[in-house]
This record gives structure tokens, C-alpha cells and sequence, in this order.
């Protein structure tokens, strides 16, 4: 033992994780659905739990934990189940609100947890809170980087199911990098999509009001 112990062992002391990635991105997306599923009226078409008549819908979430970036995939089954891919492993995930807190199931494991979120430009910073500790995870909104990559290559996709609410440009239009181009909606929130760079829009594959998949090209843009 010396003096220097606590800034010599500061890893252990202070920065252990305590749940994990895989449990706390499975407290975040339930505190989602659970958000999504208040929304939901006698309307059929405010349904946000990703049911279809016929096979699964998939939907890919967006996270940074601990610096490092990284992708879920939540799949909805027909008859209501629901999988988790995350980390490298898949597990089916069931979850229920019990009073303020969320009880989550995934595979085998379990936890209860409060779920707060912070909400920032472009990210929201999710606080989870269980008995066994605390932690923290980043929530990045994928419509709001939709084409921000370079591998977009003048490509603009649906990142989420969605409908489209209006477009800026029409074909022939000459638009330059961040410029908008198209709004959203999805999950009851609009979300505006940007050029990834400059040139000139070649054509629109959708009009206002048509609903969208994820990973449908909304429209063609030569750079």
C-alpha cells in the first residue's frame, strides 16, 4: 500500500462498468417501445411496434458506449416477439412497465431499471439506473446522419420506416453538402435529411405522403 494507490488504480476503483452493453442497450430500446406504445391511439396507423401481415420487420438502432460506436438490430416477429442483436449475440426481448421502472428480459438475463434521457442535438444521452449501478449510453438519431457518410455515394436511403412529408428540390436542381432536401416523419417526430455533398438531384423516387421502408432510396443525387 503507498499514497499513490488511487491515481495508480483509478480503472478499477471508479470506471468498472455495471451492466454491460448488451443489458443496458436492452433497458434503452424497451424504454423506446415503451415510449412508442404511449402514442399509439385507436388509429391503426399509429402503431409503432413494427407489425407486418406477413414475415418480421427489422430496425436499426444507433448507439456509443464508452467512446466506441455501435449497432442493434431489433426484429419484431409476426406473432409479436421481439429479438435483440447486439454485441455479436441475438436474445429474445420481453419487457413490461411496472410502475416507474421497466422490467427487462433478455435471454437469460435480467434486470430492473429507470431509464431517463437526456436529449441533445442529434444524440440523446440515456441515464439507466438499477439496482446493481448506473450507467450511460449515447442514442444517436440515425435520420438526423442520414448521408453524412461517405459511402452514401449520392444515395440518400430511409434510415427507419417512415413517411415522407415534403421534399425541397425537384429533379434537375443543383444542391451543395448540408443543404436540405427532404423531412421525415417517424416515430412522431419530423426529421429534415441533407445532401452528403454537392450536385445536382437526378431524381425523386417518392412523393409526399408515401410511406417508406428502411433502406429505401428516397432519391438520386449525382455529385
Amino acid at each position: 500500500m503507498d499514497t499513490a494507490l488511487i491515481q495508480r488504480e483509478g480503472a478499477a476503483l471508479f470506471q468498472q462498468e455495471p451492466l454491460g452493453l448488451a443489458r443496458t442497450v436492452a433497458a434503452v430500446v424497451a424504454h423506446t417501445l415503451c415510449a412508442e406504445q404511449a402514442l399509439q391511439d385507436h388509429d391503426p396507423f399509429s402503431r409503432r411496434d413494427g407489425w407486418r401481415a406477413f414475415g418480421v420487420a427489422t430496425r436499426r438502432l444507433s448507439f456509443v458506449f464508452h467512446g466506441e460506436a455501435v449497432e442493434a438490430v431489433l426484429t419484431h416477429d409476426h406473432d409479436g416477439a421481439l429479438q435483440l442483436s447486439v454485441d455479436g449475440a441475438t436474445h429474445a426481448l420481453r419487457w413490461r412497465a411496472v410502475g416507474e421502472s421497466l422490467e427487462v428480459h433478455l435471454g437469460a438475463a435480467s434486470l430492473v431499471a429507470q431509464v431517463f434521457v437526456q436529449p441533445e442535438a442529434h444524440e440523446d444521452v440515456a441515464h439507466v439506473f438499477t439496482p446493481q449501478g448506473a450507467t450511460r449510453i449515447t442514442v444517436v438519431d440515425a435520420l438526423a446522419h442520414a448521408g453524412d457518410t461517405p459511402e452514401a455515394g449520392g444515395r440518400l436511403t430511409a434510415p427507419m420506416p417512415g413517411k415522407v412529408v415534403s421534399f425541397f428540390v425537384q429533379a434537375g436542381d443543383k444542391v451543395t453538402a448540408g443543404q436540405p432536401l427532404a423531412v421525415m416523419e417517424a416515430m412522431k417526430m419530423e426529421h429534415t435529411i441533407a445532401a452528403p455533398a454537392d450536385g445536382e438531384v437526378a431524381e425523386l423516387l417518392f412523393a409526399p405522403g408515401d410511406q417508406v421502408a428502411e433502406g429505401d432510396e428516397l432519391l438520386r443525387l449525382n455529385t
